[in-house]
């Protein structure tokens, strides 16, 4: 999306041929590179320089050391009128970027000014978004306020958006809480936002730097969908997130929903990354309840165990488990484990490579040598690659 039909590069090619139009000036500048230039020596041609691939590196080199004089000519060539222009070009944009960390307050004010109304198409727009996210690094509350006002009315939309997420991330890292009146929109959303690709990390922002009288209304409509999320590709990233950074009585609470269900969670592709997270953020009481479930034989006799030693995805839970098991549970866990790898191996070639990593595994965790815990278990925020679940499913 541009404000300008042409994508805020006027003038600078040929409609029917596409060929680019170069000042002379230009031209000179690309093609001699021993001169050594200087911004006075682009007098003029700043918005055309801004622009280009090459230019645009020259310009942003030069401001990180120009003077004062320098900084406010190079300012009058691009705002008012070249400033939307060049915020949406895909060079230009690192210009007005640089413009906003090394100009004065007073210049990063006209430019955010020249920004205002236009400030939704921007956050749309893939070079737009990330001048408006360094504005809202640079400029004054009150006009963080202003952008803010804009995006109001459009939030949701700028929240589902490839580019305006980032913008609405930023706004909730940088903002006053009470100048964010959008957070409210995002109640009764909860379970839509924490599903979606990019609403589950502005949901997150939200979690991480919003006070507790804007999160826990969120808080208390996510946990109605714990389960639910745990099993989605990207609300269990979230249900993730509260275990790691949440108050201790939201992590209980989700690792209360675990209770009963840590097999079928640990079968599960994302819910297993839960499973995961859980085991090693749990208090020790809830850690030793989590595992004793994993351990104690189902009515029907099956081990879950056994079952999560052949899983593509409850193998990995298992790991972790070892990994994090303490005391004479830990004895208790081996001392289970190792008969059933022994009768897998002797009986049957499959599963084999679960059961290296699981061997290997209690080889280093085993009750009479030293524990290198989590050496060959993986990240447990981390979704098992698909190379790894396509061989993993080899084995099955």
């Amino acid at each position: 999306m541009h404000i300008f039909p042409q994508g805020g590069r006027p003038g600078r090619r040929d409609g029917d041929s596409g060929v680019a139009l170069r000042s002379p000036l230009l031209e000179e500048f690309r093609a001699n590179k021993s001169r050594k230039w200087e911004l006075r020596d682009i007098a003029g041609h700043i918005v055309e320089f801004s622009g280009d691939q090459h230019g645009s590196r020259f310009i942003q080199q030069k401001l990180e050391t120009a003077t004062s004089e320098e900084k406010q000519s190079i300012f009058d060539e691009i705002v008012p009128n070249n400033a939307l222009q060049l915020i949406q070009d895909v060079f230009g944009n690192y210009v007005i970027q640089k413009l906003f960390e090394h100009g004065t307050q007073v210049q990063k004010t006209l430019l955010a000014n020249t920004m205002e109304g236009h400030i939704l198409p921007l956050s749309l727009q893939m070079y737009g978004c990330r001048v408006v996210q360094k504005a809202v690094e640079y400029v004054l509350p009150e006009q963080q306020g202003a952008f803010v006002k804009e995006l109001e009315p459009h939030v949701l939309r700028c929240v589902k958006d490839a580019n305006g997420n980032h913008v609405v991330q930023k706004l909730i890292e940088r903002v006053a809480p009470e100048r964010l009146g959008f957070v409210n929109s995002f109640k009764g959303n909860v379970f839509e936002l924490a599903t979606h690709p990019y609403g589950c990390r502005v949901l997150q922002r939200c979690l991480e730097h919003l006070p507790d009288e804007h999160t826990r209304p969120l808080l208390d409509e996510l946990h109605k969908y714990t389960i639910n999320l745990m099993q989605d590709q990207f609300g269990n990233y979230v249900v993730q997130f509260v275990l790691e950074h949440g108050k201790p009585q939201d992590r209980d609470l989700i690792i209360s929903r675990l209770r009963g269900q840590m097999l079928n969670m640990a079968r599960h592709k994302f819910a297993s990354n839960v499973c995961e997270k859980a085991l090693v953020t749990a208090d020790p009481e809830s850690r030793r309840l989590l595992i004793d479930e994993i351990m104690t034989p189902k009515q029907d006799g099956v081990s879950p165990l056994v079952t999560m030693m052949k899983d593509q995805f409850a193998n990995y839970v298992l790991q972790r488990a070892l990994t994090v098991v303490e005391g004479e549970q830990k004895d208790i866990l081996v001392g289970k484990m190792r008969p059933q790898l022994a009768s897998m191996r002797r009986y049957s070639s499959a599963y084999s490579k679960h059961l290296l990593s699981i061997e290997r595994l209690l080889e280093r965790v085993a009750p009479s040598g030293k524990t290198a815990a989590g050496h060959f278990a993986p990240d447990p925020a981390a979704v098992p690659s698909e190379s790894t679940l396509i061989n993993d499913a080899t084995y099955q």
